[in-house]
């Protein structure tokens, strides 16, 4: 099967502040079209035996996935803004992803994968009607459309976990796209000196923006070093192929002590010549299904917070923080205000950035010169997500909106900060301001890095 993108969406991506209703409706319709059209490729390229079996103790079954994407749809455009009966109340629990953990709902009364085809047409067709009578503005919920786009965003969130979900299972690949860009530009200089002062963090003006992005505030740095791009796959394996992996002098404590508890050697996914040789011979990659030579131009995927800290350790360098990851994607230092995405405030275009699942895998280093930011830094959004050091907290003046489990119920916790989407995120769910988290270990996600490192006296006065 062949993933490709169903069709241009009508004016823009996302609505404006002062977008027509009518205009919105349709921008809605196509957004909400063009993630269906993609959650049916990826649970249509497998048969029902791969559907209802569970991949990996990480990951749901793929038909989990598939009914929890309409459950929610019903939970609030059908019920909430359509004000309309329920389809299937009794379902409600099953597809609570707080009620039962990943690892254990495989084992769930789920719904067949034939009923739950039949139960999230349904709860399109309701939403679809919903849309249709909503006046898209007023109550908070449905001003320019939130709860649609909310729903949009949720639905290809999903889309990006079933695809994490495809390389674990067993079998013949069953997904293929074309290969992205090959490199035009790389970057210039290997880093790039973010000067000190402040930037506009978060936003209050994103249409669409989640809770945990808001509000708006002033933060303060002082002048740093920032890659110019993401940590490739050959540099990685510079780490590697120096023992990186055995060396506890790079490592965090709580770092070595998940390496040796998990038999950790290389990212996931990689593979010695000569079986589970870790000397001498040839790095393979398992990539959906298609067994490579690790790709060295690519960005590094598949790689956890604690493997992405030892690598910056060995480097001399660190992982940036949150706050100079959004400063080195948004500032401006010529006009003194924070973009939406690097190259400026327009939607994200097939030269700006890898998303999408245009191509299902990272492009090489300088693919993107059209996505650089004003700081000389190169594809910050798309082809993989990027760790940085800090964990999981609300920003000062935050509030829950429209619900405490999206964000409020994980800060504080075992998490750490993810930026910029990766290849398998669709522009609709990603931004310059978006926040991703997870657990410091986690591998199957679609994660890689960049390093940091502070400025010096000397640097920020030649700077």
């Amino acid at each position: 099967m062949t993933v490709t993108d169903p069709g241009p969406v009508p004016a823009g991506e996302l609505p404006a502040h002062d977008v027509d209703p009518e205009a919105l409706r349709t921008q809605v319709s196509a957004l909400l079209a063009r993630a269906r059209a993609r959650s049916t490729a990826l649970t249509d390229a497998v048969d029902e035996t791969d559907l209802v079996a569970q991949h990996s103790p990480l990951m749901s079954p793929l038909v989990w996935d598939l009914a929890h994407i309409g459950s929610q749809e019903e939970l609030w455009l059908v019920r909430d803004v359509g004000g309309r009966e329920p389809l299937r109340p009794e379902i409600d629990g099953l597809y609570d992803a707080f009620r039962h953990s990943r690892a254990s709902r495989v084992e769930l009364p789920l719904l067949t994968p034939g009923e739950a085809r039949e139960y999230v047409a349904q709860v399109r067709d309701k939403a679809l009607d919903a849309l249709g009578s909503s006046p898209l503005r007023g109550r908070r919920l449905v001003e320019h459309g939130f709860a649609f786009g909310m729903i949009v965003q949720h639905e290809q969130q999903h889309d990006e976990t079933m695809l994490a979900t495809h390389p674990l299972r067993a079998g013949a690949p069953v997904l293929h796209a074309p290969a992205p860009p090959e490199a035009v530009a790389p970057p210039a200089a290997a880093e790039a000196l973010v000067p000190a002062g402040p930037f506009t963090m978060g936003t209050d003006t994103e249409p669409w923006a989640l809770d945990n992005e808001r509000p708006a505030h002033l933060v303060d740095l002082p002048a740093y070093w920032m890659d110019t791009a993401p940590v490739t796959n050959g540099q990685y394996l510079g780490f590697v192929e120096a023992g990186g992996y055995d060396d506890p002098r790079w490592w965090s404590e709580r770092g070595w002590a998940h390496r040796v508890e998990a038999g950790l050697q290389a990212p996931l996914h990689w593979q010695r010549d000569g079986g589970g040789s870790t000397t001498g011979g040839t790095w393979w990659r398992r990539w959906f299904g298609v067994l490579e030579p690790v790709p060295a131009a690519e960005p590094v995927c598949h790689v956890c917070f604690f493997e992405a800290e030892a690598y910056a350790a060995w480097a001399g360098k660190r992982l940036p923080t949150e706050a100079e990851w959004e400063k080195a994607a948004r500032f401006d230092p010529a006009s003194g205000r924070s973009r939406r995405y690097p190259w400026g405030d327009d939607e994200p275009t097939e030269a700006h950035a890898n998303l999408g699942q245009r191509h299902l895998r990272p492009a090489p280093v300088g693919a993107y010169p059209r996505g650089v930011s004003p700081s000389g830094v190169h594809q910050l959004i798309g082809d993989v997500w990027e760790w940085t050091s800090s964990g999981w907290h609300p920003y000062p003046g935050f509030t829950v909106f429209p619900y405490p489990e999206y964000s409020q119920v994980f800060f504080g916790g075992d998490y750490r900060v993810l930026r910029g989407g990766a290849f398998g995120t669709d522009p609709s769910a990603v931004r310059a301001t978006f926040r991703n988290w997870d657990h410091p270990t986690r591998r199957q996600i679609f994660a890689g890095f960049r390093c940091a490192r502070d400025a010096g006296r000397h640097d920020t006065e030649v700077g």
